[in-house]
């Protein structure tokens, strides 16, 4: 067996670039190639630098174990790799759809959010095996982008007054991060620009570290906090509120992974189709296993696709430096310190921004799908989800209680196919 056929069954045995060393004018690293041991691991540890500041900032919002986060979040990267066959590469961040659902069943407790996260990986491993048995059209035809960016955007909004109460606890604190994520992501070069908001979040900490403004409690676990130590892991209870609650996170996690999927196939020149179905199961087994286990559910991250950009690298095997290096900071009791000590203030001004560009992505998705908002069907749909969304509606079934993100995303799955029919029917 060649390395090549090595590479396309199992995501090792990458060939040599050319001399490994540099890249000619036009070309590009394919994903089954790889530049010499000491630049994949340079580029690797760009990865780990992109997916830093999302991945940790998600478990520091939720209260989750920042540590459990990362060592699911590194194994979660392997597993894609692998089951993709080293077809795409990609790494398995922590997603911002979680943090809305999270945050709002924060009063049912850890298990309960844990058995949501878990159902989501389930339904969404289901729906990599229908795409990979029926193509990736059976998308198209079930969440059309009219439905996958009113869903997208309405989970983004939600939590806009959690934002807000955030960044009104801390005023100062959080107008310095805010300013700085600004300011870096509008002047910063190159990958500096790319990472705004951890660079935002550092400021804001030394800021509030300067000021008095850090939490003495964290300060003092920081001080006690061991330099190795296990994760900690725990289990999951199943509540059928808060999975109803957390269950349309699962388009947001098919919109980002089939986009990924996309995006890297244009810039390899590389049809991808054919392994959409086995990226969508093997992101839905991650994050089943980081809810079995405690950690936030995972993926694809847009922001190692600017690396990949940037650097013109496509090499799986610098993906399984980055997922290498997630793994082993988890052991590290005092890095998971660390992070929680970031105050309210730092998580208003961080989210402010986040929870806006998840509610823009939506519009992103109308935008290049270019939406006919002329259409009274897809505007009138829309109008109500977002706004059952944006306003929480909250109802009870029996016991039961729904809140706006899921009473707005089964509005939408069901109301734009049923009012399509029907205006059919009318004409």
């Amino acid at each position: 067996m060649t390395k090549r056929d090595m590479a396309a069954r199992g995501g090792f045995g990458w060939t040599l670039h050319g001399d490994g060393r540099a890249i000619a004018d036009g070309a590009v690293v394919a994903p089954d190639e790889r530049l010499s041991w000491p630049r994949t691991v340079g580029v690797g540890m760009q990865h780990v630098i992109a997916m830093f500041g999302a991945t940790l900032l998600v478990p520091t919002i939720t209260g989750f174990p920042v540590t459990t986060t990362l060592l699911f979040s590194g194994i979660g990267t392997a597993l894609f790799l692998v089951i993709t066959r080293g077809r795409v590469p990609s790494y398995l961040g922590s997603s911002f759809a979680f943090i809305a659902p999270l945050t709002a069943s924060a009063a049912d407790g850890p298990a309960a959010q844990l058995g949501a996260v878990l159902s989501v990986g389930v339904v969404l491993m289901l729906v990599g095996v229908l795409v990979r048995l029926a193509g990736a059209r059976v998308l198209d035809a079930v969440m059309p982008p009219v439905v996958t960016g009113a869903v997208v955007m309405l989970i983004g909004l939600n939590l806009a007054p959690a934002a807000v109460g955030s960044f009104e606890a801390q005023p100062l604190v959080a107008a310095v991060t805010l300013v700085a994520i600004l300011v870096v992501t509008a002047v910063g070069p190159g990958l500096l620009g790319r990472l705004g908001i951890l660079v935002g979040v550092v400021i804001g900490w030394v800021f509030a570290a300067v000021t008095g403004g850090l939490d003495d409690s964290r300060v003092d676990a920081l001080r006690d906090a061991a330099w190795i130590g296990l994760p900690h892991l725990r289990g999951p209870e199943f509540n059928w509120s808060v999975i109803a609650l957390t269950l349309p996170v699962v388009i947001v996690l098919i919109a980002e992974n089939v986009g990924h999927v996309k995006a890297v196939s244009a810039m390899t020149g590389r049809n991808l189709d054919a392994v959409a179905g086995d990226a969508l199961f093997a992101d839905g087994l991650a994050t089943t296993l980081a809810g079995a286990g405690g950690g936030s559910g995972t993926t694809t991250y847009a922001e190692n696709i600017g690396v990949m950009a940037a650097t013109r690298v496509y090499s799986t095997a610098a993906y399984w430096v980055a997922a290498a290096t997630a793994v082993v900071l988890a052991f590290s009791p005092k890095f998971g310190a660390l992070v929680f000590t970031v105050p309210d203030g730092v998580i208003g001004g961080a989210t402010l921004v986040l929870y806006g560009l998840i509610g823009i992505l939506g519009v992103r998705i109308w935008a290049d799908a270019k939406v006919d908002f002329t259409d009274p069907v897809n505007l009138t749909v829309v109008a109500a989800a977002i706004v059952a969304g944006i306003g929480d509606l909250t109802l009870s079934i029996g016991s039961v209680e729904l809140g706006g993100i899921a009473w707005g995303s089964v509005g939408i799955l069901l109301g734009y196919p049923l009012m399509t029919w029907l205006a059919r029917f009318r004409r």
